[in-house]
């Protein structure tokens, strides 16, 4: 299994290498969403409008339905309001948590070892997903958008996954998180895991799988991958690294909650805090030469798949809000959007 890793420009948001078009895409995406919720005009940065269209190759219907997706799912299920006391137990063994490094890349380094598995509720193994990877960008430098996966399989056996956890973290990461994914790292995986990938595999979009990497520690081409990515000195010694410091639940905790202080500015209009870092150069990404040709595989998919839910662009005007799509969606009837209150029952906009 190759663990050839390629390298291009930056995965950091850079207006100055968008060309005249994609520009004028990521504007047209925007007006097409009209008026939101303060905490959904915070998400649509340009940034975050970009990774949309770039994970649907730039096809503006298609990354205005991602998007209007993704709107909906973070209003209703508030990843942003997700605290360390909700979730604390679902950390305890150390089955998540996000590494005190980044990668020699500037990005965010979460741990995975499936074998701490302590929950069996597929919702609580989600939310806690969802925090962890909250947090993680929560702490990306500047102009880094994207995170690594390091996933240890020592002590692992089929009973520590499930099918049905694997595909909605598939869909959680695809779908309301694209791009943000540079690359995971499946680090001596044993021989029983390969008729589970064959499995869960076709969840996986063809631009996600190929970032996936096995990498295993008497492999000499393994070995030389996680030097290129990581300082071995603050590396893991489960990862071939010389830090023999292991998962402290207590450590992590107090991480977490000076975390949290931050997350409320983070989602403030005008005010998102990043962590102080390197700003890279050029990151390691993955097959980046097929990436075009990925994305679109995946768009005929999904558009086969849902071709009852299409979205004509031309439909959804700036008039034609967001903010009263979401509402009608989940039954509401007021919310507080960009520079008004509006009240679907009794049909009245007021402005302030």
């Amino acid at each position: 299994m190759s663990t050839v890793i390629a390298k291009s420009t930056s995965n950091g948001h850079d207006k100055s290498s968008l060309s005249a078009e994609e520009l004028g895409k990521i504007n047209e995406v925007r007006r097409s969403l009209g008026q939101m919720p303060d905490r959904l005009f915070v998400y649509c940065s340009d940034a975050s409008i970009t990774r949309h269209l770039r994970a649907r190759n730039w096809n503006v219907k298609k990354a205005i339905k991602m998007l209007r997706e993704t709107l909906k799912w973070r209003l209703q299920y508030k990843p942003e309001e997700i605290r360390w006391e909700e979730i604390s137990h679902e950390a305890e063994t150390g089955k998540i948590y996000r590494s005190n490094y980044l990668d020699k890349y500037g990005r965010s380094v979460l741990i995975m070892r499936p074998s701490c598995q302590n929950t069996k509720s597929t919702k609580g193994q989600i939310r806690y997903l969802v925090y962890c990877m909250e947090n993680a960008i929560l702490n990306l430098p500047a102009e880094q958008e994207q995170m690594v996966w390091l996933i240890d399989f020592h002590g692992f056996n089929m009973s520590h996954i499930s099918v049905k956890v694997t595909k909605e973290t598939a869909h959680v990461l695809q779908d309301h998180y694209p791009e943000r994914l540079g690359v995971a790292i499946l680090y001596n995986p044993p021989k029983i895991f390969e008729s589970f990938w064959t499995v869960v595999k076709p969840f996986l979009e063809p631009k996600t799988y190929r970032k996936v990497k096995f990498a295993y520690s008497d492999d000499v081409n393994s070995k030389k991958m996680m030097e290129d990515l990581f300082d071995m000195d603050k590396l893991e010694a489960s990862f071939g690294g010389n830090n023999q410091m292991g998962f402290d639940i207590n450590e992590y905790a107090t991480r977490m909650r000076e975390d949290d202080k931050r997350m409320p500015l983070f989602w403030t209009r005008g005010a998102s805090p990043v962590a102080p870092g390197p700003t890279p150069a050029t990151i390691p990404f993955l097959d980046s030469a097929n990436s075009e040709s990925d994305s679109e595989e995946c768009g005929k998919e999904q558009a086969s798949n849902s071709s009852s839910h299409e979205i004509d662009s031309e439909q959804h005007s700036p008039e034609s809000s967001l903010a009263e799509e979401i509402l009608i969606s989940n039954g509401l009837e007021d919310v507080h959007v960009s520079g008004r209150t509006t009240n679907l029952e009794q049909g009245v906009t007021k402005v302030q």
